[in-house]
Parts: C-alpha cells; structure tokens; sequence
C-alpha cells in the first residue's frame, strides 16, 4: 500500500472504524501495526485525525473503494443521521419550551376552589374539577377538561374571554355564568349578562345560541337545547358554591348521583326505591346524613360499607 490514494483510504477507514464500530483491544493492535509500517501511514492518520470536522473529506476517501463502501458508509451516514436527530430534537425542544405553556387547576372530590386572575376574572371551580389556563396574549380562555365551574367575568370587547369544553366554546359577553361537563355532555347556566355557545368540534354543523339570564343550555355531539329556569331554582343550582344541595322532587336516583359527586364512600340506590321523590336542602360533603333522612322518611333500609351506602326497601 504504497499508493498515496490507498494510504489515504485506509487511513480514512481506520478513523471511522475507532469512532463509529465497537473499538476492541485487537483493533488496537492492528493499527498500531499498520501506522508503525511507515511514515506516511502516520501522516496520513494524523492530518485526518485533526482535520476530523471535515466530514465531507472522509465520505469521499471511502467512497473510492466501492467494494468496502457498502459497510463503512452506513456506518458513517448512521452517525450523521445521529447528528441530525438530536438537532431536530434540540429544535423542537427549543419551541416547546418557549411556547407557553398552560397553568393547571385541580380540585379533588369534595374539594372548592376560587382563582382570580390577572385582569380581576373570578373561576369558583366546584368539586371534581380540571381545568386549564390557556396563557396567550392574543386571547383569554381557559379550557374545561372535566368538572364545572362558575366564571364571573370582566368583560373586555376587545379580548372575550372564551371557556373551551367537550367539543364547544362558552364566549362571555359581559357574562356569570357556570359550565358543567361530563362524559361529553355539557351544561350552560346563565346567571347575568349574555354569552355565546358555540360547537367546534362536534359531529355535525350546529347553530350558535345566544344565551340570556335563567337559560339553561345543554349540548352534546349531536344536539344544542335550552329551556328557562326561574332566578330562584338557578339559584338553587347554584348552592354548591356554599357547599349545598337543594333537591325539590328529585327521584333518591338523580339525588345519589349528585350527591357521589362529592363524596367518595357512595351512595346505592336498589331499583325498588330509585323512583322514590325527595325535597330540601343538604351538605354536599354528607351523603350520610341524606341516607339516615331517606332512612327515616321512606322506611328504607341501610347497608354501609367501606366504599359504599345502599339504600334498599
């Protein structure tokens, strides 16, 4: 190998083989070896060692031996993709990091929670709740994930406040108002002002609602209604906000499943006594209380676990 062209090949070849394959003790020995045969060897190895960076170089010395090229070049474009992958991973790290990211609200079953934001905003969030400040200059909303909450909000023409929910969007307009969703079923109650409902993202085309004082509005995938409810019973609807319930003929079924909202040992209502009509006003954190009522009052009979309270005729 004496050939100025070959020195510089197997030179090439040797750098790549001691950076990129699985360096073993005999490989060593065989370079050693090889730059120990001449001077030139030892050159050739140097300047390419320290013109290391000029990766183009390397490529095009190894590619003059089309019989070795198949194995070395993958190995060398295997470390160039590399080098690739982690400047596309860094990028998109970069972008994830400098995109805002945003604020988290949580409360547990049972729990309440009242935030304030920035501009004097007010969200009680009632228990159960996820919800999730969208932090953008260009607009105000925040996303509903599950849970419901109540939005007292400052109106602000130029920048609506937008709440985003299973697939719609509540747009304040000078608006109170509560949003409650659940397994892809949502519920508007408006309490003052005016807000907008919208679909976005449903299964098909829906007409915008312009909602007034005492609508109500439920909206799923498929379907967009309201009806009216009086000032009183919307404030009934509204009691969770003092950690009340208030039932007026409530059937114990529909009773139970707001009552297993807030508390984590469950009622069981037994078919025979679901249909049965209940009225007042409870603790939403005492199911228990509201069993011994139902005890007492309809002759039922209780059966208490660990997890749950069944009430059975």
């Amino acid at each position: 190998m004496n050939d100025a062209s070959d020195i510089e090949f197997k030179a090439a070849d040797w750098l790549q083989r001691r950076q990129f394959w699985n360096w073993s003790d005999e490989d060593q020995a065989a370079l050693d070896a090889w730059l120990a045969e001449a001077s030139a060897h030892r050159v050739a190895f140097l300047r390419l060692k320290a013109g290391y960076a000029q990766t183009e170089r390397l490529v095009a010395l190894r590619s003059t031996k089309p019989e070795r090229a198949p194995r070395t070049r993958t190995r060398w474009f295997q470390a160039v993709a590399a080098l690739a992958a982690i400047g596309v991973i860094g990028a998109a790290a970069t972008f994830y990091l400098a995109k805002p990211q945003p604020i988290t609200y949580a409360t547990q079953v049972g729990g309440r929670q009242t935030i304030t934001l920035a501009d004097g905003t007010r969200i009680e969030l009632n228990t159960d709740t996820l919800l999730k400040l969208n932090k953008t200059s260009a607009k105000r909303s925040v996303t509903l994930v599950k849970g419901e909450a109540y939005f007292q909000v400052q109106h602000d023409a130029a920048r609506p406040f937008v709440v985003e929910t299973a697939g719609h969007t509540v747009t304040d307009l000078g608006t109170k108002f509560t949003v409650h969703t659940e397994q892809g079923r949502i519920e508007v109650r408006l309490v003052e002002g005016e807000a907008r409902l919208d679909a976005v993202d449903t299964a098909k085309p829906q007409p915008s609602m312009l909602l007034k004082p005492g609508d109500v509005a439920v909206a799923t995938a498929n379907s967009m209604s309201v009806k009216r409810e009086s000032m009183s019973r919307l404030s009934d609807d509204l009691g969770w906000r003092r950690g009340l319930i208030v039932f007026h003929d409530t059937t114990l079924a529909a009773a139970a499943d707001k009552l297993n909202r807030y508390n984590t040992n469950k009622l069981v209502i037994d078919a025979g006594a679901a249909r049965l009509k209940i009225n007042g006003t409870f603790r939403a954190d005492d199911a228990q209380t509201f069993a011994q009522m139902a005890r007492d009052v309809f002759g039922l009979r209780i059966t208490a676990t660990a997890d749950n309270t069944r009430l059975s005729r």
